[in-house]
Order: structure tokens, then sequence, then C-alpha cells
């Protein structure tokens, strides 16, 4: 497709999106509202630079509009010095002002040398603090944020896009403070020429500022809209270039379809962002051809007056040097604008990620229940259903685990066990119904004192890439267990075996991002199981533990269950029946309800789904024999 072809595509694509749209000057003035906030992050984040870099900025700024005035008495006295008898004593009136020119440039050189370090270390600081805030945020907020694809939109732009606006506003408004401050004393010079020659300056950079405002909100809400795009690509890249996807990308030949949708997505991003900076050209280019003409209509109207006798040398050069260094002022001071204004916009995609806040709020007075679980765990009547999921997962759900006693849970895929966990983890809070520890609502409990109970095997749990002893270890980290604790963890799980093989026991680094040593899936979960079981917790919630053990494994680990969970109330959550044999009660869910309960000998007596399931998973257990 030719340029030219590709522009009309892209202008058809943005005008669909109405991209065009511009806001109105009561919602640009809105923006100004995230000045304050924007200035205090940066202030808390490094309060003495900020400061000393704003009175360098001040000071830069006063600067060049001394060096200014300082021409024309070193230009006239140069003339006076080149009409005389070019003598010593004639040059010496020259010596004060050119000691004072240097100062200011050598002054202009160590403010500039400063200010860029300063900048530095607020860069540096300011980055660190906002990456807190954002990670803060992200830890606090509720579960259910991570069902929407909006959230990872408005990640992306907070952590990617906006994390260095706020300095850059600050670096921006310091910008166009000094170029401001210098401005004025250029405009004060102008006005000793005539009263309408700042008027022409100022005048002759208003379409300039038009287009520029015009272009940053185009830019700003076509990034909005292209946020998820953005993500695609980064998805399809990570997808192309790391290990977790190169098997399947070999086996399935799925490398060049993937290259190919990643280059039909980048071509259409691209090309849209070329038609808006094709336009921004044009707008620009017709807003230079007016300032060119007003400018030359200044130079003309004070060559003409120079003709005539009416300014000296050193006023012709002043003048020179106060509207060239006007416009690139006032260049500037647009520049200044555009950047406040994109800052701006943002800005709002910082602080909107900033003020999520969590729905699930611990009570102002939370009841604390008497140590250990010793009635038991109850849902009653529990009624459930995912954020923008019309469909329920539990409807009027009705379960007990005894304190002490061993629970199983089996069922279907989508039969709503794994959203049990989360209920019970506290994090959702049940639709209708309510959730008991020992008959206390876990509303009215502490969230992290109800968690701090409660261990947890994930089905997906996750692989961290640290050492062997630290996967161990997260599963209690605020105890900070010792060597003693954390190998007796390993042995509970079988993973000890595993760590002996590894080149440096405990210490070695797993994972391939910062180690050497890779495990497979099997042995990552007995490491989770570890992980489950450092913690000394009253209720254990185990979710398909076996799932991915080998036979052994998962013979010589069930061996010892029982005693690894002695004292404590435990909940399974298994498709093998063989694991959930090990339970006191077993519970058969089915479409969010429970449909049989009983021992394994009671269910399979019964003859319905546990006997059915139980009798075809021990045919395929002969066939694989």
């Amino acid at each position: 497709m030719r340029f030219r072809d590709r522009l009309r595509y892209a202008r058809g694509r943005i005008q669909e999106k109405r991209i065009s749209q511009l806001l109105t000057p009561r919602e640009q003035l809105k923006q100004l509202r995230y000045v304050p906030r924007a200035l205090g992050l940066v202030w808390s984040a490094a309060p003495v630079p900020a400061t000393a870099l704003v009175v360098l900025i001040f000071m830069m700024g006063i600067l060049p509009g001394a060096m200014v005035y300082q021409t024309r008495s070193l230009v006239d006295g140069f003339v006076s010095v080149m009409a005389s008898t070019r003598e010593w004593e004639s040059a010496r009136p020259l010596m004060s002002p050119l000691l004072l020119f240097g100062i200011l440039l050598l002054a202009g050189e160590v403010f500039s040398s400063v200010a860029s370090y300063l900048e530095s270390v607020l860069t540096e600081r300011t980055q660190d603090h906002m990456q807190r805030l954002i990670q803060a945020r992200a830890i606090s907020v509720d579960m259910s944020v991570f069902e929407s694809p909006d959230y990872y939109d408005l990640l992306r732009r907070a952590s990617t896009e906006a994390i260095d606006r706020p300095l850059g506003l600050l670096r921006s408004l310091g910008d166009l403070l000094q170029n401001v401050i210098t401005l004025l004393a250029m405009i004060g010079v102008l006005l000793r020429f005539t009263w309408w020659m700042p008027a022409v300056l100022v005048t002759g950079t208003l379409p300039a500022l038009w287009v520029t405002m015009r272009a940053t909100w185009q830019f700003h809400l076509w990034r909005k809209h292209n946020s998820r795009n953005h993500r695609r690509l980064q998805y399809m890249h990570q997808i192309l270039t790391s290990d977790n996807a190169a098997a399947e990308l070999r086996l399935f030949q799925l490398g060049h379809f993937f290259m190919s949708r990643y280059q039909r997505l980048s071509h259409k991003v691209r090309d849209e962002r070329l038609y808006l900076s094709w336009r921004q050209m044009q707008g620009k280019i017709s807003a230079g051809l007016f300032g060119f003409a007003a400018m030359s209509l200044s130079f003309g109207w004070v060559g003409w007056r120079a003709v005539q006798g009416a300014f000296s040398m050193g006023e012709l050069a002043m003048f020179w040097q106060a509207m060239n260094q006007g416009q690139r002022l006032m260049r500037g001071v647009l520049t200044g604008m555009s950047d406040i204004y994109r800052n701006l916009l943002f800005l709002e995609d910082l602080f909107t990620f900033l003020e999520l806040e969590p729905i699930l709020l611990d009570p102002a007075e939370p009841i604390i229940s008497s140590p250990g679980l010793n009635h038991g765990i109850c849902l009653e009547q529990v009624v459930f259903g995912y954020p923008g999921n019309g469909r329920k997962a539990l409807q009027n759900f009705n379960l007990t685990i005894p304190a002490g006693q061993i629970v199983a849970i089996v069922g279907v895929n989508g039969a709503g066990k794994s959203t049990l966990i989360k209920l019970l983890c506290r994090f959702y809070d049940p639709d209708g119904g309510r959730v008991t520890w020992d008959g206390i609502d876990l509303r009215q409990m502490a969230m992290d004192d109800l968690r701090r109970r409660t261990t947890v095997l994930f089905q997906r749990p996750l692989t961290y890439h640290d050492t062997a002893s630290n996967n161990i270890a997260f599963g209690d980290i605020a105890a900070n267990p010792n060597q003693l604790l954390i190998s007796t963890a390993a042995v509970s799980a079988g993973a000890d075996t595993i760590i002996d093989r590894l080149p440096e026991g405990y210490d070695t680094l797993l994972g391939k991002w910062f180690g050497y040593a890779e495990l497979s899936i099997g042995e990552w979960q007995r490491l989770a199981l570890a992980r489950a079981f450092i913690r000394q917790a009253d209720f254990v919630i185990l979710d398909e533990p076996t799932s991915s053990m080998d036979s052994w494994a998962e013979a010589a680990w069930l061996g010892r269950f029982r005693n690894l969970v002695a004292g404590r109330t435990a909940l399974i959550i298994t498709h093998r029946f063989t694991s959930a044999m090990q339970a006191d009660i077993i519970h058969v869910m089915d479409q969010g309800q429970i449909v049989e309960s009983g021992s394994h000998n009671d269910l399979v007596a019964l003859g319905g789904r546990y006997a059915s399931s139980w009798q075809q998973q021990m045919r395929d257990g002969c066939r694989s024999e």
C-alpha cells in the first residue's frame, strides 16, 4: 500500500473513533486540578533537591535578560573604541561590562550543570517513589479488579506512560517559568523600540500554540484508544520470544502465524500514528508561515528606522538579540505549555489508578476469635457470581467443614470448587448468605488475621525465580523461618529429594531468569506444597495437591498426609479420588451445589455420581497398567 493510501486508510480509522474531537476549554481547565497533586508527589519524593531546582530555574530565567542588556553596552563600547585612537585608555571602560558579561556566562554554565544534576536526583527519587505508590495500590485492590481488562489498560498507562509525568510536569513548569521570566525581560527591551513590537511577537506564535495543543490532545486520545492494542502487541511479542511458548510455537508451527498477526496490528497502529504526525506537520508549517510573516514585518520596520538614524548600532544589536531570543522563548513557552498539557492528560490516568480503593474492608471493630479453629467453618445459603458475569457460580450453597477433620470436594470443572477458596480466603464477599469461622462472619474479622490462620496450595502456584529455600520460606515470610523449619516443610511435601539433587541445595537459584536450575511442573508443585505447610495455620486448603505428581510421588505423599495435617482442619479440592479417599467426608459438587456427601465407602455404595466416576477412574487405571 502506498504512503498516501496508508494515510487515507488511517484517516478513516481515526475518524471512526472520533479522535479529532477536542476537549472544551472548561474540560481543559479541569486538567489543572492535577498540578498541585503532581508537584506534591515530587516534593514528597525529594523536597530539598526540588526546592533547589526551583531557585536555580528562577535565577537561570533572569540571566539571559541581563546578558541582552549588556550586549548594548558592549557593542556601543566597541564602536566607540574602534572610532577612537584605539589606545588602551580608550578601551578601559569596556573592562567592567566585559567582566560582568563573563561572570554572567560562567554563572549560566554553573547553574545549568547543577540543575542537570538536581534533575537526575529528582528523576531517580521520584521514579522510585512512584513505583512504590503504584505497587502499593496494586497489592491493596480487590481480586475482582484483576478480572477486568480495563484494569490492565489503566495499569499500563499509569506504570509505563504516566510514572514519570509528575517530574515531567515539574520540569515543564520550571522551563516555562524560566522562559516566561526571560521573555518578560525581552519584552521590556522591545518596548524601548515601539509599543506594538511585543504584540507582534506574541501574535505570531498563537497559531502554533493552537496546533500544538490540538495535536497533543489528539495523540493522547489516540494512545488511550490503543492501550489494549499496545498490550496485545506486547503479549504477542512475549509469546514469540519467551521460553514458555517456545515448544508449542515450534511443534504447531505457530511462529509465523503470530508474527503475521503482530505485523498486521503493528502496521495499523503505526499508520494511525503517522497520520496524526502528518496532520501535525501540516499545521506546524501553516503556523510557521504566519509567524515568519509577522517577524519579517518587525525586522523590516526596525531596519528602515535604523537607516533613518533612529537607532544606534548597539541598539540594533540589542533588538536583534531580543527579537531572536523572544522568538526562541515563545517557542519554548509553547513547548512548555504543550508539555504541561500532555503531562496533565497522562496524570489523569496515574491519579485514577492511585485512587483505586478496595471494596473489601476490615470492620471498624474486628471480632477476634479464640485461638485455633474449634468448631468449624460454615457456608450458609451462599450466593455468589463474579462481577460482569450474569451466571451464579454458587446458588444457595451450604457446606460445613468441621474443625479437626479432613473434607474433600470433588466434581467436574466449572462446578464452583475453586470459587470456594476465594470466598474462604475472603478474596470476595458473597452476594448473599455468609461464611463463618467458629460462628463469626468472615466480614467481621480482620482480613490479615483470617489469612494468617489459613494456608493454601493453589491450583496454579506461583514459581518464584529465587532460591529453593526462599521458595519455601515465602509461605511464612513474616515469621522468618529458620533452615530447620524450611527443611522440615520440604520433607513433609516430598520436596527434599528434589532439593538434594540441586547443585547448591537449598541455595540454588531456580528458574531461568536469574539461575540455571529449571524444575518440572510436578517438582514446582511439591515446592509449593512445602510453602503451604511451613505456615502452621489452623486451616489448610489444598487445590489439586497431587495433580502434577507422578503415581509414586503421589502414593508417598498420601501415605503421610494425615500426619501432616494432624490437629488441623483441611479442605482438599481434587479430581483424583485417591486423594479424596484420605478425607473424613467427601462432598460431590455440581453446578454450584453439593449433590452427594459421605465417606468413600458410603458414596461408592450409594451408586451415584461419585461411584460412577470412581469406577471409571479404576478402569482407566487398569488400562494404563
